[in-house]
């Protein structure tokens, strides 16, 4: 109940905001879940859970500043990055997904570049945590990996997607076309 204090007072109606809910993952098939953030620290320490895809796409959680979240106690904004893609809460009134990036591939990453766009704020939830569990590859990431046609056509639709950015947002919209070449 603390917990839905804490977010009642970020004023939610009255602001737009991305509610980060800081995301985990186990290697092990069986897990019993933490009950408090404390118990999830001590199980990260002992090396039984990792920040989310530690091991293979580090970007994609980086922003969320998991040193920052192990002390904090109250909401904190973080700044976008190139290919942040943290699972978030938002109200129901948000930009939808692009229904362009079905499958594997960019569908989070593109949301949350539509969000700051926007002008969203990501607020990382100091008190609120996911756990990752394992699974077989998903048929989609399957053909992400073997095919070089379904990378391609990913690239075309991410290129697609930073020209409607621009169209939309003018200028503003720039950085993330920046970011994505690495200039």
């Amino acid at each position: 109940s603390c917990h839905r204090n804490s977010i009642q007072q970020l004023e939610l109606p009255n602001r737009k905001a991305a509610l980060v809910v800081p995301a985990f993952e186990t290697l092990h098939y069986r897990l019993t879940f933490p009950k408090s953030k404390a118990e999830l620290l001590s199980m990260l320490d002992m090396g039984s859970l990792y920040t989310f895809r530690y091991h293979v796409w580090p970007k994609g959680h980086a922003p969320t500043d998991y040193a920052k979240w192990r002390t904090a106690t109250v909401p904190y904004r973080v700044e976008w990055q190139p290919d942040f893609e943290p699972y978030v809460v938002v109200r129901r009134d948000c930009p939808k997904y692009d229904q362009r990036f079905v499958g594997f591939g960019w569908n989070k990453v593109s949301h949350i570049m539509e969000l700051d766009a926007q002008e969203y704020e990501l607020l990382v939830l100091p008190n609120a945590f996911m756990i990752h569990m394992p699974h077989a590859p998903s048929f989609d990431i399957s053909k992400f990996r073997l095919s070089a046609g379904y990378r391609g056509c990913l690239q075309t639709l991410r290129e697609e997607f930073h020209q409607d950015l621009s169209r939309k947002y003018g200028a503003a919209a720039l950085k993330y076309l920046t970011a994505e070449r690495g200039l």
